[in-house]
């Protein structure tokens, strides 16, 4: 195990553990900060769970954080249902409504997350602001490293095609893994190499089977946040990464302009992992768009 580089910032967060039943099956999620502090509520991206956003968490200190994990991932049950868009937005809408908030609150959503987040926002969810951090804004099959999502569906239509324990294993292997993180990863920092090369061992194999996990592939492949763009009338804030090798920044700038009301900012020198390797660039900019003790 490798330590984290913000672990001393999020130890000094208090954290609460709870499950809920959500749509007939049970949700678990994470609750940081103080009750009555204002509330963001996030959305974490595929085959992830609440771990990953834990970064960005330790520098959002006087915040009450709600995160859960995704229906199949992380401790969270599947889904009563299909495991495709409509699924995860109804979900999302249901998991929000559970919480009983007492006021308006923020939702942020990470990759695959931002997908869930505005097809649940486009669908009625009102949340104050909508805050998207390595926005999915164009096909993946179309991004500067398509031929890794095609090599990604080949792996996938592997893995189903398999006998269930062969498939399972294949999706839960290691080396597999192991390329996909180093793909990943821009910074040329050994320590924070080697603690996301660590949270990808430990989580990024967090599922509850093969079958839930091949159904949230497809749909994080077949959509993308343009689709739900302009039917999103909340305030929203884009944080992209300049080297992101899923979505194009030029694709970002081209998103941006189809929401009605949509503000993009740009980190430079990293890539789909904002939440590991900038966390507290990515909360300063939060902390701007979200101002601390505000009504969230």
């Amino acid at each position: 195990m490798t330590p984290s580089p913000y672990a001393a910032q999020l130890e000094r967060i208090p954290v609460r553990e709870h499950r809920t039943t959500v749509l007939g099956s049970t949700t678990a999620w994470w609750e940081y900060g103080e009750p009555g502090a204002p509330v963001i509520v996030l959305v974490h991206g595929f085959r992830g769970d609440h771990h990953g956003l834990e970064p960005i968490v330790a520098n959002l200190p006087g915040f009450r954080i709600v995160s859960p994990d995704l229906p199949g991932f992380g401790e969270s049950a599947p889904l009563d249902g299909p495991h495709d868009i409509a699924g995860y937005a109804a979900w999302l809408d249901a998991f929000v409504a559970a919480l009983e908030l007492d006021g308006a609150y923020t939702l942020l959503g990470h990759s695959f997350g931002s997908i869930v987040a505005s097809a649940a926002v486009a669908g009625g969810l009102r949340p104050e602001r909508l805050v998207l951090v390595n926005p999915i804004g164009a096909p993946a099959l179309e991004g500067p490293r398509g031929v890794m999502t095609r090599l990604a569906v080949a792996y996938y239509r592997a893995a189903a095609a398999l006998p269930e324990r062969a498939g399972f294993a294949v999706l839960k292997n290691r080396a597999i893994v192991r390329v996909m993180s180093v793909t990943m990863a821009k910074t040329r920092s050994r320590e924070l190499r080697r603690f996301i090369h660590d949270q990808h061992d430990r989580y990024f194999s967090a599922f509850s089977d093969r079958d839930s996990l091949l159904e949230a592939f497809r749909a994080s492949v077949s959509h993308d946040v343009r689709e739900f763009a302009p039917r999103i009338d909340v305030p929203v804030l884009l944080i992209a990464a300049e080297r992101d090798d899923i979505t194009p920044l030029s694709a970002q700038h081209a998103l941006v302009e189809r929401f009605p009301d949509a503000r993009l900012e740009v980190i430079p020198e990293v890539g789909h992992l904002i939440h590991y390797e900038a966390p507290g660039d990515a909360a300063r900019r939060i902390l701007g768009f979200v101002p601390h003790g505000a009504a969230a």
